[in-house]
């Protein structure tokens, strides 16, 4: 006993209050890194298991076409829903010959939900006109969305849902929603597969340290108490996820009402929801999901 409590102590003082926890992270490796490098300074040892890859739009020529009506001016606002969206346009972008900054206007106004889509888009040199203050979340951004904003482009996922292009239309914009990408089972396939850049917010320090897992691995280790948390960034990462349930003692932590809801549809126990979806949000609410007593039990 005096040995387990010297280690308590320890793991206190030491300011790394996940020291011997084990974290799955269900993004691709590329889109990882701050989140593993955040868990990795808290103590804990991240495992990753990517169930959710982004292919190109199957219609690229709808997508094209939004795309120049937007180089041209026609939109008033911009709403950015993901990172992967600002990937997918710097991508079209490039194929105009352009940088993100020179092709959007000036005049067109940009609204981004959540830090990491304004990280990516402040770094292309575009300012961010809105973005939600405290539910980070389509939700979220409908609470401050102008009344009668004009035309908007909103380019999202296949699978997003309505709720925002409704919502906006209902605050009265005339809403052009198109699809920008494909989500689809890891991996994707190779010939449509998004080429997403490493996303590492740390330039200059060492590269984190993870473990790929396959999903049999995963539910293996989640069965035998080896996994303390599962993290998931999206619905379609919870719906995924569900496949290896039960997940015995195993924590759920989300990002986002919208993906806290999917997992109670799914009759899957919310242990944490992150208050910002940042790598240091989703660090304090694996920390709040396991509590002073770790995860069913102590932590190996």
């Amino acid at each position: 006993m005096a040995d387990s409590t010297a280690d308590a102590v320890a793991r206190s003082g030491s300011g790394k209050p996940l020291t011997g926890t084990r974290v799955l992270i269900t993004r691709s490796p590329e889109r990882s890194l701050p989140l593993v490098a955040a868990l990795e300074e808290a103590g804990a040892v991240a495992l990753l298991l990517p169930l959710i890859d982004f292919e190109r739009a199957a219609d690229q020529h709808s997508l094209d076409v939004a795309c120049d009506a937007l180089g041209a001016g026609a939109f008033d606002w911009l709403v950015i829903s993901s990172a992967t969206t600002v990937h997918v346009l710097n991508a079209k972008a490039r194929e105009r010959g352009l940088t993100l900054l020179q092709w959007i206007p000036a005049g067109t106004r940009i609204a981004a939900i959540g830090p990491a889509c304004r990280r990516l888009l402040e770094d292309a040199g575009l300012p961010v006109a809105l973005m939600p203050r405290d539910e980070q979340s389509a939700a979220g951004l409908l609470k401050v969305w102008p009344a009668g904003a004009g035309k908007v482009l909103l380019p999202q996922a296949d699978i997003a849902p309505a709720r925002l292009a409704a919502g906006l239309a209902a605050a009265g914009s005339t809403v052009s929603a198109v699809t920008a990408y494909r989500t689809v089972d890891y991996p994707a396939a190779a010939e449509r597969r998004l080429a997403i850049p490493l996303e590492d917010d740390r330039p200059g320090l060492r590269a984190p340290s993870y473990s790929l897992l396959a999903p049999e691995a995963a539910a293996a280790d989640i069965a035998a108490g080896r996994i303390h948390a599962v993290v998931a960034a999206s619905p379609s990462a919870v719906r995924r996820i569900s496949s290896l349930s039960p997940l015995h003692g195993c924590r759920l932590v989300v990002i986002g009402r919208s993906t806290a809801e999917q997992a109670a549809a799914l009759g899957l126990t919310v242990a944490a929801t992150a208050v910002e979806p940042t790598p240091l949000g989703l660090v304090a609410a694996v920390e709040t999901a396991l509590g002073s007593g770790g995860a069913a039990g102590e932590p190996p």
